[in-house]
């Protein structure tokens, strides 16, 4: 679909028209992820946003690093953020970007500033700074050292540089107007001394740019036409406009808003993900109930999904709370077209087919709808497995699965009638006898008593066995942290249920790591990319559970 084919949102206008009137030749985003944690689902937002507007637009996406401040930044999290780009299918243009590489080009222009009286070199610890700044409703005051002489700050700034001075101690100020209504014009900090080793340049600097002095001139240097932010940078827009105004920056770059994404049952404060993580509430930041891009992938979710989902949200110009339920209905929806079926048996009962002898291969399709999926190949013998919930001695007429002396189908092969069953001593029951019913492969039964349900199986001789994890929701409240609540006590209790010994088709063995399948009756599950044993983990129920409980 073209652009003149569909409705475009605000940005889209926003673009085609610069493009056609001229102001742009050609479209350049970027995305500017910070490597302080793994990405969420609301940076998968971003990615799309981005990286989609510039492939709508025959343009282009850099993917750059705002690395400036190392004392929270790993290669582990530049790494995992590549990785998660491509997964969802983009490629972003030429080498991967840092704003470390800019820092010389950056502590130039900030030389530029205090040259031209406007950046000086400030010496308020964080407490008096904080008192000077004022408040929303009261002008601040000017700084005690804002009006030191310029040779003076060029001197300090340097000393600054080259580490003369403890952390803390001094930092970079621009001068603008501590009178001004938005606080982010109130002389804001460029630079601060940190003494911390840096992933990308190592121990050069001691100083290190903030993120409202880097961005827009990051932008301007590598010609970005559209710089695209989420809607809290709004009150950030006049502080990069004036740097972009009162620097010599090679291109004149524009900010622009978008509602963030917000999902309920979700959090996505990176501080709080990695809370999670520190504190072993999860197991990592891919861990598959994660809101990270690495936990949905682990977890079983198609890049499809997440750009499908991110697509039917849309993009506005203000924030609000999407119900998570719409990007289960995209996974749901993308399996339900695409993953192949198979069947695993949960909670193992075994089924003795007492008139039943040798073995035989039977043929189940791949997916109902799918002939380009290979159809698949059962072994079924005497001995089977079948679901625990798909057994009951008595039963009224609603229970439509095996009873005593009524019949179900086995899925794709009989139809069988339960005689009786065997049980241990705690009066569990361990063993079913049944009866294959003759002739009712793919056919009724002769006799006309027809079976009153189908379930799943697995033969006994010929399957295999693996753990299942159960994942679900990892909190109970739709909205978990707000309000000053403590999101940790909205932990679901029963987001992870370890199910061993699970039964499976044979084939299963052969699953790939992150492989999906649909469990038939069961739901959506995946090969786990990350265990050595053989796990499955359940991407998705086949229906929402949690409508029934929301809607009581």
């Amino acid at each position: 679909m073209s652009v003149d084919d569909k409705p475009l949102n605000f940005l889209e206008q926003i673009i085609k028209k610069d493009l056609e009137e001229g102001v742009h030749q050609k479209l350049i985003t970027r995305f500017p992820p910070e490597p302080n944690g793994y990405l969420h689902i609301g940076h998968a937002k971003s990615i799309c946003l981005n990286f989609g507007l510039a492939e709508t637009f025959g343009g282009e996406c850099n993917l750059r690093f705002d690395d400036t401040n190392p004392a929270k930044e790993e290669m582990e999290y530049v790494e995992a953020i590549e990785k998660d780009v491509r997964w969802l299918g983009f490629q972003w243009a030429g080498e991967v970007r840092y704003a470390s590489s800019y820092f010389d080009s950056l502590y130039e222009w900030a030389v530029h500033l205090v040259k031209h009286g406007k950046a000086y070199v400030c010496e308020l610890s964080a407490d008096e700074a904080r008192k000077y700044r004022g408040t929303l409703t009261e002008a601040g005051q000017n700084s005690p050292y804002r009006d030191r002489p310029v040779e003076e700050s060029l001197d300090l700034l340097e000393r600054m540089k080259t580490g003369g001075f403890d952390e803390g101690s001094k930092a970079l100020r621009a001068k603008i107007d501590m009178a001004h209504g938005n606080m982010n014009m109130r002389d804001p900090i460029l630079y601060r001394i940190r003494k911390q080793a840096h992933h990308q340049t190592g121990d050069k600097w001691c100083i290190y740019p903030t993120y409202d002095f880097a961005h827009g001139q990051e932008d301007a240097i590598e010609n970005i036409t559209h710089s695209i932010c989420t809607l809290e940078f709004a009150d950030h827009r006049p502080l990069y406009d004036w740097f972009i105004e009162n620097l010599p920056v090679p291109s004149r770059p524009r900010q622009y808003e978008f509602g963030r994404l917000n999902l309920n049952y979700t959090v996505t404060s990176k501080r709080k993900l990695k809370q999670l993580v520190d504190e072993g509430h999860v197991s990592g930041w891919d861990d598959p109930r994660m809101p990270t891009i690495a936990g949905y992938r682990r977890r079983g979710y198609t890049p499809a999904s997440i750009r499908k989902f991110c697509d039917m949200i849309g993009v506005t110009k203000s924030d609000g709370v999407v119900d998570v339920a719409m990007l289960e209905h995209a996974i749901r929806d993308d399996l339900d077209k695409n993953a192949p079926r198979a069947m695993c048996v949960l909670r193992p009962l075994k089924v003795v087919l007492s008139n039943y002898t040798g073995t035989e291969m039977l043929t189940a399709a791949g997916h109902p709808n799918r002939d380009d999926l290979a159809s698949r190949q059962l072994a079924f013998g005497a001995e089977i497995y079948i679901d625990k919930a798909d057994f009951r001695e008595e039963a009224n007429k609603k229970y439509k699965r095996l009873v005593i002396g009524k019949r179900v189908r086995l899925r794709n092969a009989y139809v069988i009638e339960a005689d009786e069953v065997l049980k241990n001593e705690a009066g569990e029951i361990t063993e079913v006898k049944a009866r294959v019913i003759e002739n009712t492969l793919g056919k009724d039964p002769e006799d006309g008593v027809k079976a009153k349900g189908v379930i799943h199986w697995v033969a006994a001789h010929d399957c295999a066995e693996f753990t299942v994890n159960l994942y679900d929701r990892l909190f109970t409240d739709a909205a978990p942290d707000a309000g000053g609540k403590d999101f940790l006590s909205c932990l679901n209790p029963e987001s992870l249920l370890v199910l061993e010994g699970c039964k499976g088709e044979k084939s299963l063995l052969n699953a790939e790591p992150g492989q999906g399948f649909q469990f038939e009756r069961e739901g959506y599950f995946c090969r786990d990319e990350k265990s050595e044993s053989l796990q499955f983990n359940r991407t998705i129920s086949l229906r929402d559970s949690w409508a029934k409980i929301e809607n009581k």
